[in-house]
């Protein structure tokens, strides 16, 4: 078992969870990644989980918004294009309106993060111990070796984000967050850029959500190759941490329903029917 995440936690054997019957969202926002995102996204195919893939352009100049419709039928289940870039936090907002999944993960396009962890990420929600999953780059995963203050700022920040929250979370800023969509869907977000994260944090606490976290592998990047989140995206998230915590509107107690939406006898009865009809 992974670390942070023993069998016995799970309360079923992780043969007995629902894995045919959940199906899993995956909200891929785009912004000039024509050089990674067809490999990404045929990375996110090679996961054996019942997917709806939506990819989002955020007015990508760089060739992706061309590639992208040639990709959509194949590779990609939904595509979402804005006419401007407005933002990570934008893309996603779009990108969550459209999943009809029963659980949903967000996915850059720039294969810092490996989809093959889906799987991992998903065992707690499915064994009824999670409504949400973060992925952590600071539990101890394998990870490439670069930028220290980034590292260090990444650090401080979810420190900060802790102290509001009163959640320990090792990574706030983690891409890989997994959450119920019934439980997102009820969340009230309207940050653009990349202050989505520390909202993210802030309306799941506030929604008493439970949240687990599990390490995850990490291949970051360098900027030369691409990597966007700078300096000033970090004294931005200061703000919004202050401001998703303390200011309205916040999101109210949420309670998962007795029975999720993969054990009911609906889905239960239609993934026998499919069977049959094979």
């Amino acid at each position: 078992m992974n670390k942070g995440l023993r069998r016995e936690d799970l309360g079923a054997s992780v043969e007995e969870l629902g894995w045919d019957r959940v199906r899993l969202s995956v909200v891929v926002p785009v912004y000039n990644e024509v050089r990674t995102v067809e490999a990404l996204l045929r990375k996110v195919r090679t996961v054996p989980l019942w997917l709806e893939v939506i990819a989002v352009d955020d007015g990508s100049t760089d060739g992706t918004r061309e590639l992208l419709p040639k990709l959509e039928g194949t590779l990609i289940d939904r595509l979402v294009m804005h006419e401007r870039n407005r933002g990570k936090g934008a893309a996603l907002r779009t990108g969550f309106q459209h999943a009809t999944g029963d659980v949903v993960i967000v996915q850059d396009a720039d294969m810092e993060y490996n989809p093959r962890e889906f799987p991992m990420l998903l065992q707690p929600i499915l064994a009824g111990k999670a409504d949400a999953v973060y992925g952590s780059r600071f539990l101890g995963g394998p990870h490439r070796v670069l930028f220290f203050w980034h590292s260090v700022g990444n650090r401080f920040l979810t420190l900060l984000s802790n102290m509001f929250t009163d959640v320990n979370l090792t990574d706030m800023e983690t891409c890989y967050k997994m959450i119920r969509t019934e439980l997102l869907h009820t969340l009230p977000l309207s940050a653009d850029r990349f202050g989505i994260e520390p909202e993210i944090t802030a309306r799941l606490a506030q929604a008493r959500a439970r949240i687990y976290e599990l390490p995850i592998s990490y291949d970051g990047r360098s900027y030369a190759e691409g990597k966007k989140i700078g300096w000033k995206d970090g004294f931005s998230a200061l703000w919004c941490i202050f401001r998703y915590n303390v200011f309205g509107p916040k999101a109210a107690p949420w309670t998962p329903p007795e029975v999720p939406l993969w054990d009911t006898p609906e889905r239960l009865s239609s993934i026998s029917v499919g069977r049959t009809g094979e």
